[in-house]
């Protein structure tokens, strides 16, 4: 029955890229192919033996650890503040972020991330069949986040085709930060978290090669990544310290204001039809659940959640989640979970046509007119990682 529901979920999600697809005639089914079936036995891997479980468990015990070398700070600077027992998504979730943030930019200093990410990058590009531009990027993006990311290759952004232009914010939209991963764990399981790391990086390069495949000569696949100027150890820790606060800020302000825009049209829901808006949406998104592999009787509140996160973020999707999550069975919870990992919303796509136009203008232009194709193909690809997970369930 699982794989049934992987079908379907791989059909929805070839259906609707084929209709607003580039070219339709050049959609590369031999590498779709073969990334679906390197994502299959990737969660099979993770999912059903000892070695992968382990895997899974030991890097959730990794972040979660880091979480908890991050909360001395915290104390020391806001210890008190709040009641012995109790716990504030801001403390708990977000200014961690400052910490991971400075990890990030440690690891980048000495040369061992980027060294990861070319060579991971070049194995992922053996792979997919994809340019090595493209699979640094997918990879790259994981670790580092967005707007961040496209610093690395801002030479190149106002060379490349539109083609290749759409598949990098694809994967930008798609892929989560190393330093969110953290905050992530504390509202949904780790392994959940892990797993769609890992199938959120073929997700995206599946999608684009359905709506937008095209085909790279020999002198086209350069890729040149851009070094930042080295600057003093400590004042790359300070500026680290700065850049991860500034994520804590951004994100709990967008939390602030969505979350109470959220609850306002719930109340008007309620005041006028009776019902409110998340079982609205849940209704409209519950098919594609279904679709995916969620039992039809979880469907709505599923579809709820899911369409929360393309409305607002997937910081306000799972708060909500972790509501409702006690009442569900454990294949919903894992597809959705998987879902909600990933920066698919209507936000991230003004970010991203945003961090382009401020290193092309043209190619910021570009992003912006076909923002809905991005978000259109980053929805699809967390679709098919949701998918793909339920047939391990």
């Amino acid at each position: 029955m699982n794989f049934i529901f992987l079908i379907t979920g791989i059909l929805l999600v070839f259906v609707v890229g084929f209709l607003v697809s580039n070219d339709r005639k050049q959609i590369k089914y031999k590498r779709i192919l073969i990334m679906l079936a390197v994502q299959i036995i990737l969660v099979f891997f993770m999912m059903n033996t000892s070695i992968g479980l382990n895997v899974l468990t030991k890097v959730g015990a990794f972040f979660e650890s880091l979480m908890k070398i991050a909360d001395a700070g915290i104390q020391f600077v806001f210890g008190g503040m709040v009641n012995e027992g109790a716990t504030t998504f801001f403390f708990v979730a977000l200014l961690p972020l400052v910490f991971m943030s400075v990890l990030i930019g440690i690891l980048n200093y000495i040369k061992v991330l980027p060294f990861i990410i070319k060579y991971i990058g070049l194995i992922l590009s053996k792979i997919t069949g994809m340019g090595r531009l493209e699979s640094y990027f997918a990879v790259s993006t994981a670790a580092l986040g967005q707007p961040e990311v496209f610093l690395t290759i801002i030479k190149q952004i106002p060379l490349l085709s539109q083609q290749r232009l759409y598949t990098i914010c694809t994967s930008a939209m798609s892929a989560v930060s190393m330093a969110m991963v953290g905050a992530y764990m504390t509202m949904l399981e780790p392994k959940y978290v892990v797993t769609a790391v890992v199938l959120n990086i073929f997700s995206a390069l599946i999608v684009a090669n359905i709506i937008n495949p095209y085909d790279l000569e020999e002198n086209e696949d350069l890729i040149q990544v851009e070094e930042n100027e080295r600057v003093p150890f400590f004042q790359m820790v300070g500026d680290s310290v700065m850049d991860g606060f500034k994520i804590v800020i951004v994100v709990a302000a967008m939390l602030l204001g969505f979350i109470s825009l959220m609850e306002l049209v719930n109340v008007i829901f309620l005041g006028v039809f009776d019902v409110s808006f998340q079982t609205v949406i849940g209704y409209i998104f519950a098919p594609i659940a279904f679709i995916m592999g969620i039992p039809w009787a979880e469907a709505v509140q599923a579809g709820g959640i899911m369409a929360t996160k393309l409305v607002t973020n997937e910081f306000v999707a799972m708060l909500s989640f972790g509501d409702i999550v006690y009442g569900l069975s454990d294949k919903t919870v894992a597809i959705v979970s998987v879902y909600l990992v990933s920066f698919a919303n209507f936000g991230t796509v003004g970010i991203v046509a945003g961090s382009i136009k401020s290193i092309s203008e043209k190619q910021g232009s570009y992003v912006a007119k076909y923002s809905l194709k991005l978000l259109l193909g980053a929805t699809l690809a967390s679709v098919i990682s949701g998918t793909i997970m339920g047939i391990v369930m």
